[in-house]
């Protein structure tokens, strides 16, 4: 199907986007998308999973000869169920993605900033590996990159190192001490405020720095 090219820049503010584990992003004008695997029906699914992989653990071990392994019946019949199960849930994420991007990009912002996230060093933490692969950062910038560019909305990617979450928004000081189980960030010049929140009003600053020097 062919569409006409868009042709008119937004001009509408730009947003700033913080993703995380708790939610899945928090965007600068205020607007929260939560996290869908801790909804009930992805948790329900993801119980089921478990269960399905241990009944069919058990059945290989049951059906054990010798050093082989004997797939019967049941068990092909088994791991259909969990293939069908693992695309539900694989479905059931994507399209939550799909309909929080084409969201943001319907705002018509003027730019999208948003993190290089170290995804691979983040999967080396094993209490956060799971969540982390479970929320699936690089597709949503994916999706971001790519509806941003049908809509000419221009998408600005802040520095790894940059201290989104560190950088306090009011007198841009840097809490080196900030950690991770620090969810409200308080600083010495009296501004307590929520630390995801704060990353996405520090990443919508930086976005307007990098297209104030691409003008000058």
């Amino acid at each position: 199907m062919e569409y006409e090219d868009c042709t008119e820049t937004p001009s509408n503010e730009g947003i700033g986007i913080d993703l995380g584990i708790k939610d899945l992003s928090i965007c600068s004008e205020g607007n929260t998308y939560k996290n869908i695997n801790k909804s009930q029906k992805v948790k329900k699914l993801e119980k089921r999973k478990r269960r399905l992989q241990r009944s069919i653990s058990r059945k290989y071990e049951k059906n054990k000869k010798g050093v082989s392994y004997c797939k019967t019946s049941n068990i092909i019949k088994s791991e259909k169920e969990l293939l069908k199960l693992n695309h539900r849930l694989t479905n059931i994420r994507q399209n939550y993605l799909h309909q929080t991007t084409s969201e943001i990009v319907k705002r018509e912002p003027s730019f999208i900033c948003i993190e290089d996230l170290n995804v691979k060093g983040m999967m080396k933490n094993r209490h956060l590996s799971k969540s982390v692969q479970q929320q699936c950062f690089g597709e949503f910038r994916r999706q971001i990159e790519y509806k941003s560019a049908w809509n000419n909305i221009q998408v600005i990617i802040a520095d790894r190192f940059f201290p989104s979450s560190k950088l306090c928004s009011c007198c841009g000081n840097i809490k080196k001490d900030l950690k991770l189980s620090d969810r409200i960030y308080r600083c010495e010049c009296g501004n307590v405020i929520d630390r995801d929140y704060q990353a996405s009003l520090n990443l919508k600053r930086y976005g307007e720095m990098v297209l104030e020097q691409s003008v000058s």
